[in-house]
């Protein structure tokens, strides 16, 4: 694996590598990101984050706010595999956003430096604030190499991400582990009555469990008729191995 580039700030070390055609971020030694243009499908936990976009027809997926940008490997994806017309990434750290353009080949979408919680605060405060299709919120930071949510998905946030969302759109979370989605304000008794469909998805291979949720109900067939062949190929060496069931 090849050092493309590397910068360090203040105690962060970042870099980026290449393995063959992909690329791929580190900060600090804990791997963020890959994309490989050539072959973008390899069963990563990025493309479970893609999957519930799937739930959506394809002509109801127009918007896209995702939530922590990192290398952009998701924006990449979300390119490559639906039709959204209008994609807006924020991030807190700028270098992401330059690695992002400079070696992930992000372009044609709205990336912005911000707090998420600040951008999202702002946003909601216009009159007449514009919604999303479809909201990912995938803020994580990492600490002594773990993985953490940088944002507590606590009641406030969990409405303000609600507010954020089309009445007929989706909303897609990641938490570390299933406890840290468990414990969160999504299984709350007043939010849980808000939702028409909440499904969660892991894979074997991480312990990061991925929350989907909406105002409408949403239904296991028809993400498989929409999703298969273009996210869980017949290759099994890039099939999407996860097992998903409802929120209970």
């Amino acid at each position: 694996m090849a050092l493309l580039w590397q910068k360090q700030v203040g105690d962060t070390c970042y870099q980026v590598r290449n393995h063959g055609a992909s690329v791929r971020l580190y900060s600090n030694g804990v791997f963020h990101s890959q994309w490989n243009p050539r072959d973008p499908l390899k069963g990563s936990l990025w493309e479970l984050l893609l999957l519930p976009a799937f739930f959506l027809p394809e002509e109801r997926l127009n918007s896209v706010l995702v939530l922590g940008v990192g290398g952009g490997a998701l924006i990449r994806l979300l390119q490559a595999f639906t039709s959204a017309k209008r994609i807006v990434g924020v991030d807190l750290d700028p270098v992401h956003l330059d690695i992002a353009r400079r070696f992930f080949g992000v372009r044609d979408v709205e990336l912005v430096c911000a707090d998420a919680c600040d951008f999202v605060h702002d946003h909601l405060k216009r009159p007449s604030h514009s919604t999303f299709d479809l909201v990912i919120d995938d803020l994580f930071g990492h600490c002594d190499g773990v993985a953490q949510r940088a944002v507590p998905a606590d009641k406030s946030w969990c409405s303000s991400l609600m507010r954020l969302l089309h009445k007929d759109g989706v909303l897609v979370s990641n938490f570390g582990d299933r406890p840290e989605l468990q414990n969160s304000a999504w299984r709350d008794k007043a939010m849980r009555e808000r939702l028409g469909g909440a499904w969660m998805a892991y894979m074997p291979q991480y312990e990061n469990h991925i929350l989907a949720v909406s105002r409408r109900t949403l239904r296991k067939g028809e993400l498989a008729a929409r999703a298969p062949e273009k996210i869980n190929p017949a290759n099994p060496n890039r099939r999407l191995d996860f097992r998903m069931s409802q929120l209970r």
